[in-house]
């Protein structure tokens, strides 16, 4: 599968996902399609695993949300998030530790305030280990935060500029 990239999704100091000064977060890189699906790139480390060399699935679980949820981004912009009110994780394979894990996230169904989701977590050989459903409520920023994390803290991502992702 090979994926058009045509923008980057912003990034934060502190969230456990994307933050890129928390010290034992993901941080995860996001991209967005052409398609305007939201893909992910990170590097699960050893501290994050449960049996050895196994990421723990609670933290697919949380990438998973995170790229679902972010995919409302590419149709409404930047300030436009997905809270979580349902998901659902389906666990097909271990997923390694210590090497990079392609994440894809899509909108399946946009219903005003609601909508729903769908993405999987992909292992270096193109197979989908996690796979999920989700259902988020949209909310805008300024109903999330207030105005200064948007200032201080929620910013252009500092990934590279890539034209196409491969699974």
């Amino acid at each position: 599968m090979e994926f058009k990239i045509k923008d980057k999704q912003n990034i934060s100091k502190c969230c456990f996902v994307c933050g890129i000064q928390n010290s034992v977060g993901l941080k995860a890189k996001f991209y967005v399609s052409d398609k305007d699906e939201t893909i992910a790139l990170f590097t699960p480390r050893n501290n994050l695993q449960s049996y050895p060399g196994v990421l723990h699935g609670g933290i697919s679980a949380t990438i998973l949300d995170e790229t679902i949820g972010r995919a409302i981004m590419n149709l409404y912009g930047q300030d436009t998030f997905g809270v979580t009110l349902e998901l659902n994780v389906k666990y097909k394979k271990p997923v390694p530790t210590d090497v990079e894990l392609k994440v894809v996230g899509r909108i399946t169904n946009d219903k005003g305030r609601i909508f729903e989701g769908s993405g999987e977590i992909y292992l270096p050989d193109g197979t989908a280990a996690v796979t999920a459903k989700g259902k988020y409520l949209k909310r805008e920023l300024k109903q999330i935060t207030e105005s200064e994390f948007a200032k201080d803290e929620w910013f252009e991502s500092d990934a590279q500029n890539i034209d196409k992702i491969n699974i």
